[in-house]
């Protein structure tokens, strides 16, 4: 079962701090993922910094989305 992000912020660097449904607040850092044709148009800065809670998991205004499982699984913990 996804644990779902339920509150996501943009940070420096391409990076995201993401608060999840079970208390945790990791930070995931999207700036690997940005070489994927995918991922390409949250290069721009502008759109990148218009992420929100979507689902179980996070999206941006150009319809870009990161599975709940990846955001999860990939990123570290910053504070409980």
């Amino acid at each position: 079962m996804s644990i779902k992000a339920i509150d996501v912020k943009p940070l420096k660097n391409y990076e995201l701090e993401i608060t999840f449904e079970n208390g945790e607040v990791k930070r995931f850092d999207v700036k690997p993922y940005l070489q994927y044709k995918a991922f390409r148009k949250i290069k721009n800065i502008e759109i990148f910094n218009t992420v929100k809670v979507e689902g179980l998991s996070i999206a941006w205004v150009d319809g870009t989305d990161i599975c709940p499982d990846e955001l999860y699984n990939n990123s570290y913990k910053i504070k409980d």
